[in-house]
């Protein structure tokens, strides 16, 4: 089971985040997921896949050319963890200011909780300030 996890996580960032599949985030993800540490418009958590493609379709756009590479994994039992490094460039205005067309190269962390084949909760922990930073908004 830690292995297949394993595996959906690995998918998870290629498809969604490297190649910007719409398809793998209905594939891998629950109608009812959490994911903490990202945010809604009002700030909340992203709940549901509706709320993370309207996420997702907004930090794609910012970052069209968005590259998450997996350092490290652990897996246990219905989770899975995995310590992330993100590099693109902030070309698209996507973000409610203009593109900066800087490079950034920021790190990450996540821990999903998979059921039945699906991620159900996601806890986040990416260093937004770095990458804020180096798009000069900070």
């Amino acid at each position: 089971m830690s292995e297949f996890n394993r595996n959906l996580m690995h998918r998870w960032f290629d498809e969604v985040w490297n190649q910007g599949s719409v398809a793998a985030i209905d594939e891998l993800l629950a109608e009812d997921a959490v994911l903490y540490g990202l945010a809604d418009s009002q700030g909340s958590p992203v709940q549901g896949k509706d709320s993370f493609k309207a996420f997702h379709a907004q930090f794609r756009s910012a970052f069209p050319d968005i590259s998450v590479t997996i350092e490290d994994s652990i897996c246990e039992g219905d989770q899975v963890a995995v310590r992330c490094a993100v590099r693109g460039k902030h070309s698209g205005d996507s973000l409610g200011f203009a593109a900066s067309d800087n490079p950034v190269d920021f790190t990450g962390m996540a821990i999903v909780r998979i059921k039945d084949g699906k991620f159900v909760e996601a806890w986040n922990n990416f260093d937004f300030l770095a990458l804020y930073t180096q798009i000069g908004k900070i």
